[in-house]
Parts: C-alpha cells; structure tokens; sequence
C-alpha cells in the first residue's frame, strides 16, 4: 500500500490504515483533492476586491445589474456577485461542477450553465459584467472565449479575469508544483501548459480583437509563498480542510507591482 506521498506505508495488524488522497476535480468525495475548488477559495477575497475596485471605477451598480461568470466551478464567485446585488448567470463545461454548485446556492437564485466558454450561446448585450475565471489559462482557444464574452456585454460593460503570467517562476509553480510533484500536488498532470499560460502584453492584444479596450492589470500573490507551498503540502495529506486555506494562503492585491505569477485584469466593451 502507497502512503500520501507515494512511499510504501507499513501495515500494522489492527490499524486503519489511512486512504492516499486522489485529485479529482469537481468531486467534493471525502478523499478528493479539488485543485479548482482549492484555488476558487483562495482566491475569493482577491477577486472581489478587485471587483468592487472596477466596479467604482466604472461607475457600474450592482443593484439592478446583469452579471455572468464564465468557469464558475461550484459557483463560489457567482454567489458573492448575487450577494453584491447582481443577477447572476454562472457557467462551467463540467456537469459535476454545475451541480455542485445548484446544491450550495442557498436561495441566491443564481442561474447555472452547463456550457464550454468557447460554445457560450447567450443573447448579445445582455449582460453588465462578465467575469472569467479559471479559464483563460487553460484554454487552447482564447480568442473564441473573448468574442463570445464580448458579445454577450453590453457597450460600457466590464469584462474581468484572473489568470496565469508566462514566467520561469509561473511554470515552476503551475507545472511543477500544482501538478508534478507528489507533496503539493493538486491538479491533474496537463491541466496546464506553458503555451496556455499568456503574459499580459498577448492577453491585451486578444482582448483588442474581440473588440474590448484593456484598462487595468494588478498582480496579486500570496502574502508569503512559504505559506502556499505549507497550506497545499498540508492540504494534500490531509492535515487541513479546503475552508482553512484561504486564511494560510492570505492572498493580497499588488496593484504597482509586476505580475510574476497570477494577475487581475479589465476590459471594457468598445461602443
């Protein structure tokens, strides 16, 4: 038998034994490790801070407004939009996401989507705010993610994301420490790629071609990398809950430094 790290673990007569956790995306299993769920609650607080940050800065309200997320996972960012004030569309290609994202709305009404970003079919100009999470940095077709994102704002309206900078310190962290290296390992190996994962500069020209002017770009990090590599070590073998690591990662805003690793970012739609 294998232990959490991979290392033979000897038996002992009488003893239970411990269950090797396995990454399984999507699945809230007692012994899954959700690397998508895992990052969605890190980085809540980030992301919600730099929405009420766009959102002052264009003016927009949420009360009364249309908001839609595309790569919601099990809907976290789409219920604390809906608790800002908005209507909120959330979609995601996995089914399993989608449902466990029906289960926790708690009576939000938030409206779930089944639906592959590059697919996305909704009414054009229908929508305020579009927000795309975990997608851009995993997505061999960026330019479709941003048209149908484009399209589906209204003139004015806000396009916001988070993603992935290509750095040596970048692949470090989302290729080898994410998914090769047995004690912090929390996605699946090729979930991400170099060429997947897009500096600022690129992403600026892709949102131009969808027809979106690139107003900001923050960089946001953990507080203290030390941190992040402890809470994931600690959460794959099982010494700590999802809940617990947003408070050990304690992710923070660097809205003058350079994006090393992982940067916010808005748009808006050209009239």
């Amino acid at each position: 038998m294998l232990g959490l790290l991979g290392e033979p673990t000897p038996h002992v007569e009488g003893a239970v034994m411990p269950v090797a956790p396995h990454i399984a995306l999507d699945s809230a299993g007692p012994t899954a490790v959700d690397g998508r769920h895992i990052r969605a609650l890190t980085f809540q607080s980030v992301r919600l801070a730099y929405l009420r940050h766009v959102l002052s800065r264009l003016d927009l309200p949420a009360d009364g407004g249309r908001a839609l997320v595309i790569g919601s996972g099990r809907g976290l960012l789409a219920r604390g939009l809906a608790r800002l004030g908005f209507e909120v569309v959330a979609a995601d290609p996995s089914p399993a996401a989608t449902a466990l994202a029906a289960a926790a709305d708690d009576g939000l009404g938030v409206t779930y989507l089944t639906s592959p970003a590059e697919e996305l079919d909704l009414q054009s100009g229908s929508f305020d705010l579009v927000y795309c999470a975990d997608t851009l940095e995993i997505t061999e077709r960026p330019d479709d993610v941003l048209a149908r994102a484009a399209r589906v704002l209204r003139r004015g309206g806000a396009f916001v994301y988070d993603t992935v900078n290509r750095t040596p310190v970048s692949r470090l962290i989302y290729l080898g420490a994410f998914q090769a290296f047995p004690g912090t390992r929390i996605m699946p190996r090729g979930r991400y790629a170099a060429h997947r994962l897009r500096r600022p500069a690129e992403l600026a020209e892709a949102l131009g071609r969808a027809g979106l002017s690139t107003r900001d770009v923050t960089s946001f990090k953990p507080r203290a990398v030390r941190s992040l590599v402890r809470a994931t070590h600690g959460r794959r073998r099982g010494r700590l809950t999802d809940e617990q690591l947003p408070g050990l990662v304690d992710m923070v805003l660097r809205p003058d430094g350079s994006p090393v690793v992982t940067y916010l970012g808005y748009a808006v739609r050209r009239a």
